[in-house]
């Protein structure tokens, strides 16, 4: 057992997902990672169905984690930006290899679903 900010882990594995899981984390920092520096409203307009709540909260997340930094720069109106940390770093190839991995998935054809009429 793996005794982590006072949890129990099984195994590493279950910290890394503890850490980038949850429905949006995973796209955030693969946006991050391939364009280094982004606003929050450049992050909210990624996606449709992610809401400003939810998205803060992943960064906060994120933040609190140690996988993003998030730079506040005192004017007016205040402007946030989001980077990866170099922790955060750390995961471009991992998520390159998932990027890969599903582009191979789709182009083998598993799981695709026949609909008969």
């Amino acid at each position: 057992m793996i005794d982590f900010r006072n949890k129990q882990f099984k195994c590493a594995m279950e910290i890394t997902m503890d850490i980038i899981g949850g429905k949006w984390k995973v796209l955030i920092i693969w946006h991050l990672s391939n364009n280094n520096v982004m606003r929050f409203s450049e992050l909210n307009r990624l996606h449709p169905r992610l809401t400003q709540k939810m998205l803060t909260q992943q960064l906060r997340e994120l933040e609190r984690d140690g996988v993003i930094l998030r730079k506040v720069y005192t004017q007016v109106p205040p402007k946030v930006e989001y980077s990866l940390t170099e922790f955060g770093e750390k995961l471009k190839p991992i998520l390159a290899a998932m990027c890969e991995w599903g582009h191979q998935y789709v182009e083998a054809g598993i799981g695709e679903v026949e609909v008969s009429q």
